[in-house]
């Protein structure tokens, strides 16, 4: 096979890197661990020889995130919702409408978030060695702390790609190569490192792995998935691969007993990309099912003391004050890509499919209405959707209505699930505490917005 061209899909302002190779009967998109180079990935032998076996049953599409390889860099990590934007530009610019996507390591989480949002474009999931939630908590208790990953970010700046850190990292991938070619590898494997990412870039990336949690979607992941784990894997990825198979709804637990490493690239590749491809083609065998139900972030928006200002001002005005009020918000949410679903009276009820562009579209609306001198008050809620003659209900819906219900004047209230699905997106919250929800049996963290979060 000859070496594929590199391409770019434009991602909103950025430039994404992807190359496309193999001509299968189903599309896989490969997302990558934690740094890539689409290019020098081929100049080691063994992920060039999988890449190859992957080639062989798919049409394989692979791209280096925003920030590193080839792709345009930027400030700071891409949020979860950005890479799953930067995966749907390049299955857009591909003409690909359904793809199965292997998320290896940290790029697992982004492919679970990905299949849950966009089920109608995501034929299977396939995870390795990846994870929920990346630090620890009372149920993730084998997970690293947020100080060790502060540690490995600060050793990042500081010995990013010499050669024992390379070493390392060799020796955790390949364990079983022989001598000669661990030599070969390890100056190739720093070239990769080097070129993939900045030691700054790459301390930034794992600042913000170190927030990812996808605990509360993956009840909402409705596509075939498989997790992949390998026999010998230390403890906490076994433990990983445990709780993803436990918690997301459709999934097998497959165990490889080659003598291979952490890579997926690694060991028996006969065995690995065959197990891979026996799971995809049953994936494919079940035939495209149109889900009705989703992943999308609710927003409600209410204004503050409306009937008080309507008898101030007098009907005819009010009623004027409501047309601009409208036209402003219904901007705001054409330029968050928001979509109307409700209007009533003075309110409205709006979904999105990323819940940073639905914060920012609510900070954006505050500052709109109070430019009017209207003041109001915004709830956001991420959660499994059903559509239903075209409107959008379940108890996510009520969730999100609750929540902004409880806010003030010029609040903009989430619950802990959309704080915790935009790590990354540089967005500071305050805590507001656990609340008791009307008509739902269990109490909701509850954050606002903080006025300090970076311009949108």
């Amino acid at each position: 096979m000859d070496l594929p061209q590199t391409e770019y899909a434009r991602s909103g302002d950025v430039s994404i890197a992807y190359q496309v190779f193999g001509e299968g009967p189903l599309d896989l998109v490969f997302v990558p661990p934690h740094v890539s180079n689409v290019e020098l990935v081929w100049e080691m032998p063994r992920r060039a020889a999988g890449m190859r076996r992957l080639a062989e049953f798919s049409r394989v599409i692979t791209f280096d995130k925003r920030g590193t390889g080839l792709s345009d860099r930027m400030s700071g990590a891409p949020s979860l919702e950005e890479r799953m934007d930067d995966v749907r530009a390049v299955m857009d610019a591909v003409g690909s409408s359904r793809a199965a996507l292997l998320g290896v390591q940290e790029g697992g989480p982004m492919s679970i978030l990905f299949a849950a949002t966009y089920p109608d474009r995501c034929l299977a999931v396939a995870l390795y060695a990846t994870f929920a939630r990346a630090a620890w908590s009372p149920d993730h208790f084998w997970r690293p702390t947020m100080q060790e990953f502060e540690r490995t970010a600060r050793e990042y700046e500081r010995a990013w790609a010499t050669r024992a850190v390379i070493e390392s990292l060799v020796d955790s991938l390949h364990p079983n190569i022989d001598a000669g070619e661990r030599e070969a590898l390890i100056p190739r494997f720093a070239r990769f490192h080097r070129q993939s990412a900045s030691p700054g870039a790459a301390a930034a990336l794992e600042r913000m792995n170190a927030e990812i949690d996808v605990r509360d979607v993956l009840s909402a992941v409705q596509v075939p998935t498989t997790v992949f784990v390998h026999k010998a894997a230390p403890d906490p990825i076994q433990r990983d691969a445990a709780f993803l198979a436990d918690n997301l709804p459709t999934a097998q637990l497959v165990t490889f007993n080659d003598d291979g490493g952490l890579a997926f690239f690694s060991g028996d590749l006969d065995l690995r990309t065959g197990e891979l491809r026996r799971v995809l083609e049953d994936a494919a065998r079940q035939g495209v099912a149109t889900s009705e139900r989703s992943l999308a972030t609710v927003l409600f928006t209410d204004l503050i003391d409306s009937t008080a200002r309507a008898v101030e001002i007098g009907d005819n005005a009010w009623r004027d004050l409501l047309v601009r009020h409208h036209e402003r918000v219904r901007a705001e949410l054409a330029r968050y890509r928001g979509r109307e679903l409700d209007t009533a009276g003075d309110g409205f009820f709006a979904s999105f499919d990323g819940p940073a562009r639905a914060i920012r579209c609510a900070c954006a609306i505050q500052d709109a209405v109070s430019e009017l001198g209207l003041e109001m008050r915004a709830g956001l809620h991420t959660g499994e959707c059903e559509q239903v003659d075209g409107k959008v209900a379940g108890v996510a819906v009520v969730t999100g209505a609750r929540i902004a219900a409880l806010g003030s004047a010029g609040d903009v209230l989430v619950s802990a699930t959309v704080r915790d699905l935009v790590a990354g997106s540089g967005i500071k919250f305050d805590d507001r505490g656990m609340h008791a929800l009307k008509g739902l049996p269990e109490q909701r963290h509850v954050f606002a917005v903080s006025r300090r979060t970076e311009s949108h």
